[in-house]
C-alpha cells in the first residue's frame, strides 16, 4: 500500500524532461464519482502542460493527506475542487480500488485510488478551491448525462467510469480494477 503522499515534496515543473529521468510521486487518492440528481455526473478536464492540446476528463478527487481517512480525504478534495460541502457519511463505497500510474512529460504519478459515489442536488461549480497546479492542468468542467459519456470520444479516465457508475446503487464490493497506466508520456517501468 502506498501511503499518503509519500513524495509530495516532488515539485512538477510542467517542463518536458526524458522519460527515463522523470521523478516519481507514490501517493494515496480519493476520487469521487459526483452525480446530481438530473442524472449528469461531474467531470474536469486536465492536461499535461508539457503536450499543449492534450486532454482527458476525470471525477474530482486527489491526494488523501496524512492523518485522514479516504473519505475524509474524499470529501475534503470535493470541497476544494467543486465548492460543495457534504459529510462522509454522504458518500458511497468504496465502489472501486485500483493502482494507477500517469506518466507525465515532467513526472510520474503512482498512486493507490479508490472511489466512491456521491448524488446531491444541482449546483453550481466552484473551483475557488483549487491550487495552483489544479489552475494549470484542470482546465474546465462539464456535468455530463450518461448517453453524453457512452457517446464521446474524448478520453475520459478511468476507463471503467459506466461500469462504476452502474455499481452505485448495487451494495457490491469494491471492484478490484487491478492496475492500470493512464500515460501522456508511457512509462517503461516503475520500481
Amino acid at each position: 500500500m502506498v501511503p499518503p503522499d509519500e513524495d509530495a515534496d516532488i515539485v512538477r515543473t510542467f517542463h518536458p524532461v526524458d522519460p527515463a529521468s522523470r521523478p516519481v510521486r507514490r501517493r494515496r487518492t480519493a476520487r469521487v464519482l459526483l452525480l446530481d440528481t438530473l442524472g449528469r455526473v461531474l467531470l474536469f478536464s486536465d492536461s499535461d502542460p508539457g503536450l499543449p492540446g492534450v486532454r482527458w476528463w476525470i471525477t474530482p478527487g486527489g491526494g488523501v493527506e496524512p492523518g485522514e481517512s479516504d473519505r475524509e480525504g474524499a470529501v475534503r478534495e470535493i470541497l476544494e475542487e467543486t465548492g460543495h460541502v457534504t459529510g462522509t457519511d454522504a458518500l458511497t463505497g468504496p465502489i472501486a480500488r485500483r493502482r494507477v500510474r500517469h506518466g507525465y512529460t515532467d513526472v510520474v504519478v503512482d498512486q493507490e485510488e479508490v472511489f466512491f459515489g456521491l448524488t446531491v442536488a444541482p449546483f453550481e461549480v466552484n473551483d475557488a478551491g483549487h491550487t495552483d497546479e489544479e489552475r494549470l492542468t484542470m482546465t474546465e468542467h462539464r456535468w455530463w448525462t450518461r448517453e453524453e459519456l457512452a457517446g464521446t470520444t474524448e478520453t475520459v479516465w478511468p476507463a471503467e467510469l459506466l461500469e462504476l457508475w452502474d455499481r452505485l446503487g448495487a451494495r457490491l464490493p469494491p471492484l478490484d480494477l487491478g492496475t492500470q497506466e493512464e500515460s501522456t508520456v508511457p512509462i517503461a517501468e516503475v520500481p
